[in-house]
């Protein structure tokens, strides 16, 4: 077997059973991975259109629009003023913002347990590798 037939073969054995322990540990805060997801992202920039939140994602504005009118129920996320009438900006609420903390202890207990034995150099290796296959993907994607 080639390198990277390798490699993507060991990311298909890693992505599934993460997913699975994440969705087990997120169900116990009652909120599901696509809306971490999205409050992870709020946390860290603030506000976002969903259109800008689409993109990023690379999910379909109807799904996104579904994740977060349900966070919006919970008391997460707000709508707030945009220059564009036409576009719906979103950002964390204080409750939001509470529950973001609340579940990031979980999460960072989590991550820093099966992060063992990996040194922050490997971390940092293996996060330009992530990011470089990224763009490598979009710019295939923008070919094809």
């Amino acid at each position: 077997m080639k390198t990277f037939q390798k490699f993507f073969h060991q990311f298909t054995l890693l992505y599934r059973p993460f997913e699975n322990k994440l969705n087990i540990l997120l169900s116990q805060h009652q909120i599901q991975r696509a809306q971490w997801t999205i409050l992870y992202y709020l946390s860290l920039n603030g506000s976002i259109t969903l259109v800008e939140l689409s993109n990023y994602l690379s999910v379909e504005k109807p799904t996104i629009t579904r994740t977060i009118n349900r966070l919006e129920e919970l008391g997460y996320v707000q709508q707030i003023p945009s220059k564009d009438k036409r576009e719906k900006r979103i950002q964390l609420t204080d409750r939001g913002k509470e529950v973001y903390k609340h579940v990031r202890i979980t999460i960072d207990q989590f991550e820093k347990d099966i992060l063992k034995g990996v040194s922050e150099q490997e971390q940092l290796n293996a996060i330009h590798i992530m990011k470089e296959i990224h763009n490598n993907l979009i710019e295939w994607e923008d070919k094809n």
